[in-house]
């Protein structure tokens, strides 16, 4: 929990002021009992009305004393739990972002999303009740024993009798409860992990007539929720009964006891009031002490899973980050293996080695798992190398400083992903600074510009959620756009024409070659069209290199690569190509 510390020393002048006007608070309301035994004993007793009056006037006095530092401890508590609540939720989101994908892989996306919402909600509750109650529950209970002592030492050891039993009942409720609430907060995860997959996936669900069985899968997990959430609250909700019970218990026995020392004589009434009111007052803190137990309990749980995130290590940045090199002058791999487990056994890649120059295109083309997004990912490090160096601009990736590496390489991936907005702010999410001739000159580029400018709107035709008022080809074309938009030296394309006619395809390669002669175009393709063309092809099968070359010396040389030609051509393709 030490990501906390960030907070304490910012906040913690504004806590200690809200603490101030607790107290003064919490002592103008130990004064009026003390204050109401005056009057009772001496001023009603003697039928002295001035006396009544005055002491009523310094009563009032103190309650508004009392009520303006109630007022400023919650305005202080209100923005001091807001803005930490907010500026956490933020941290954890930014530390969420710049996460590796290895680290980032352990916890799941629904896990995250409660973190973000919910476990920071809880934390939030907390310390804004620690400023509202917490601190003042424990002031009023300890005054209210210390003023009981003043007034009658003999009844106040009723208090000390029940005090040790209620602290025990506080403990068991925070001991019991505390796995109950962990319980919860993975439960609202599952709950969470079923909407995320059902709103993205709904249009499968509605394709294959499956409402009834994620109506059920949902129904399922909301259930469990409902009753780890009723399992919890039953636990907890014993202990309140049972310390209303051992408090009233005790102020049974200070009516039954102070009535008869009133009857010798021994006490007066206004002290039996004034106890009675200082016994109330501390029934009301230990309730409120054992609600805000429950309140740590929750918070404690939350805690420990936005520390789980917030402490995960980076193991992306390094110590002492180089500049990326401004001049292009291309990819190297030097016998790069790579798992995403890190253990040898279970490479995806192994042994790759391969180069790349500056204004070339590389056609990577592959069985399905030979390993090709793999690959590429480690080009931005997505993920690092287990063993060997991946090599851009002259500069090993793992040494240079990740943001920069990144602002010189465009990623356009398989599932290609877009925001709701309109089309422009779209294509500008790759450079938010592109002026609309640069804007149109990417897209006609990308073979998209004739469908844009069909549109009513045009450029401003706002998109719905990840695009689904557009074809997947469309789609595609338009992640291209936003990626050629960015003027990246390294350009990325991850099989995301798949969903292009063979002639759009042809024509967007045409374009790439115009758009920059120092570009470097990686195409992952499962269609040998769309990398026969290319500088130079290299073919995975099993995470190894299988062939590396130009496609009429593949074909002869490299089996993998002779296979996935003939399943796409037939044999005839080989005469065409003047294969031998």
């Amino acid at each position: 929990m030490g990501y906390l510390k960030k907070y304490v020393s910012k906040y913690y002048k504004l806590f200690l002021l809200a603490i101030f006007f607790l107290s003064v608070e919490a002592m103008c309301d130990l004064l009026q009992p003390m204050i109401m035994s005056k009057i009772v004993d001496t001023g009603i007793k003697n039928r002295n009305l001035n006396f009544v009056l005055q002491t009523g006037a310094i009563m009032l006095a103190v309650t508004a004393i009392g009520a303006i530092g109630a007022v400023a401890r919650n305005n202080i508590s209100s923005r001091v739990s807001q803005r930490f609540g907010t500026e956490l939720r933020f941290d954890l989101f930014s530390k969420i972002q710049n996460m590796s994908f290895a680290s980032a892989d352990k916890f799941d996306t629904s896990s995250l999303v409660t973190r973000l919402t919910n476990d920071v909600t809880q934390l939030q509750n907390f310390v804004n009740g620690t400023m509202r109650i917490f601190v003042k529950s424990p002031l009023l209970c300890i005054g209210s024993i210390i003023m009981s002592v003043i007034l009658d030492p003999k009844l106040s050891l009723i208090i000390a009798v029940i005090i040790p039993i209620i602290v025990i009942i506080i403990f068991l409720n925070n001991r019991i409860g505390y796995p109950f609430f962990r319980k919860v907060q993975r439960s609202i995860d599952r709950l969470n992990g079923v909407i995320r997959e059902f709103l993205s996936g709904v249009r499968v669900v509605k394709a294959f007539n499956r409402s009834e069985f994620e109506e059920k899968r949902f129904s399922e997990s909301n259930e469990e929720l409902s009753g780890v959430q009723t399992s919890a609250m039953r636990v907890t909700s014993i202990f309140s009964p049972v310390t209303m019970v051992v408090l009233n218990l005790g102020i049974v026995c200070v009516l039954w006891f102070g009535g008869l020392a009133v009857d010798s004589g021994s006490v007066q009434v206004g002290k039996i009031i004034a106890f009675i009111n200082y016994m109330t007052q501390m029934a009301n803190s230990l309730m409120m002490i054992s609600t805000v137990f429950t309140m740590f309990v929750r918070a404690h749980a939350s805690t420990e899973r936005i520390g789980e995130v917030m402490d995960t290590p980076d193991t992306i940045a390094p110590e002492k980050p180089r500049k990326v090199s401004a001049v292009n002058t291309g990819i190297e791999f030097r016998d790069v293996s790579f798992s995403y487990s890190g253990k040898q056994e279970k490479d995806v890649l192994k042994d790759i080695s391969f180069s790349v120059g500056a204004g070339t295109v590389l056609g990577i083309i592959g069985t399905t798992g030979a390993g090709k997004t793999s690959l590429v990912n480690l080009i931005p490090r997505f993920h690092d190398a287990t063993s060997g160096s991946v090599i851009v601009n002259g500069n090993d990736v793992c040494e240079v400083d990740e943001h920069d590496l990144r602002d010189i390489i465009a990623v356009v991936p398989q599932m290609n992903t877009l925001f709701t907005g309109s089309i422009v702010e779209n294509i500008r999410w790759g450079n938010k600074s592109a002026n609309m001739d640069e804007v149109v000159n990417a897209a006609k580029t990308a073979q998209i510009y004739d469908f844009i400018e069909s549109l009513p709107e045009g450029y401003d035709t706002i998109l719905g959620q990840g695009g689904v008022n557009l074809s997947g080809g469309q789609k595609q074309r338009l992640a291209i756009t936003r990626a050629l938009v960015k003027r990246p030296s390294i350009l990325i394309l991850d099989d995301c024409t798949s969903a292009v006619d063979v002639i759009t395809e042809s024509k967007i390669r045409e374009g790439l070659k115009k758009y920059s002669s120092d570009l470097i175009c990686i195409t992952i393709a499962q269609r040998i069209t769309s990398v026969m063309s290319a500088d130079s092809i290299l073919v995975l099968n099993d995470g190894k290199v299988s062939g590396y070359g130009i496609h009429e010396d593949l074909l002869k040389s490299c089996r993998i690569y002779r296979e996935l030609y003939i399943s796409q051509f037939g044999k005839e393709g080989l005469c065409d190509a003047e294969y031998k």
